[in-house]
């Protein structure tokens, strides 16, 4: 069993969503401690306990548990499973509600909870997901379900032999290695895509997703740092994107949003992207070029390749012309005018 866990701000954003799914008939209820309503009014009852903490930024719980494929468990089992796993966790006097989804392949819940109890005490987030990890392996023997077996640490794709040589040459430590260092630790600080992004760019990687023309749907992620690029999967298998996803909390019409996001950050690419007056491509505070003595240009920005203007066109635009006035046919011809 997989268990996904996230902490967010918002209990009306989670609860409609789940309410939507119940509406279309790809969810259902299984059981909660709050009044069952529509998504504003529940989110009015969560948010009452709330505000025993006011100042608290996310007190939103959200946790699915995910049941290895091919096999069932019955809603009873469920429930009492679901409720285990909030106990072990350390929800025993919180609001909850608890919600199994028909919308994949194989079962599972989604649990929304108050991080803050009746008695406006906080729920403790340290190390919850290695306390979830020991937790679930317990409730895969009580509810007879297939252990997933831990593997061991998967190795770093090795240096090749041109980056050993460059690291002798340079001293330098490789690029590849630092890079999978920090991916490391931006994974570990993250519990979903939008804080791995951040967690990347704060350490000046620049991930990009590649995206399927035709479903839509992430296949794969590149990372740019230090000016060199290497695919998820060369720098090793944990960092490929389906292992990713796996240790971090992701969906793709959630996400989606986020993903094209960074992509277009990534490319340098801001159409659609609010820049205040600004349309796009356009930049308001341009200033315009002025021309000079001999046709230089004063104030012109450069382009795409780094060239100005003035060095396209050098300091004397009509130079190749008074260099063909000056070659040796126009001189001989000028002698023969002047002899007439």
């Amino acid at each position: 069993m997989i268990a996904k866990q996230i902490k967010g701000k918002d209990f009306y954003g989670l609860l409609a969503y789940n309410q939507k799914k119940v509406g279309i008939g790809q969810a259902c209820v299984l059981d909660a401690n709050i009044d069952l309503g529509n998504a504003v009014d529940m989110s009015k009852e969560f948010n009452l306990v709330r505000q025993l903490r006011p100042r608290l930024g996310k007190a939103v719980y959200h946790v699915s548990l995910n049941l290895p494929p091919d096999e069932k468990m019955n809603d009873k089992s469920f429930v009492s499973m679901g409720l285990e796993y909030l106990k072990g966790m350390g929800f025993d006097d919180n609001q909850y509600i608890m919600y199994r989804h028909d919308d994949q392949s194989h079962q599972h819940i989604h649990i929304v909870a108050n991080r803050i109890k009746f008695s406006g005490e906080l729920v403790s987030d340290s190390k919850d997901y290695k306390r979830s990890e020991l937790l679930v392996r317990k409730l895969e023997k009580k509810y007879g379900l297939s252990e997933l077996i831990e593997e061991p640490s998967v190795r770093k794709a090795a240096l090749t032999q041109n980056e050993i040589e460059k690291t002798l040459r340079t001293g330098d430590a490789p690029v590849k290695s630092l890079l999978q260092q920090q991916l490391m630790e931006a994974l570990k600080r993250s519990e979903n895509i939008e804080e791995l992004i951040y967690q990347l760019q704060k350490k000046n990687i620049q991930p990009k997703f590649n995206i399927s023309k035709t479903t839509g749907r992430v296949s794969g992620i590149s990372f740019s740092y230090e000016g060199v690029i290497y695919k998820g999967s060369s720098l090793g298998r944990q960092y490929s994107w389906n292992n990713i996803i796996k240790q971090i909390d992701y969906e793709q019409i959630r996400d989606r949003a986020i993903v094209l996001q960074t992509n277009a950050t990534e490319q340098g690419d801001f159409r659609g992207i609010d820049a205040g007056k600004e349309g796009p491509g356009e930049n308001q505070k341009q200033s315009k070029s002025i021309i000079g003595r001999a046709g230089e240009v004063i104030g012109q920005p450069t382009d795409h390749l780094g060239l100005s203007e003035k060095d396209i066109l050098g300091p004397e635009p009509f130079n190749n012309y008074k260099n063909e006035l000056d070659g040796p046919l126009w001189r001989r011809r000028r002698k023969k005018g002047r002899s007439r």
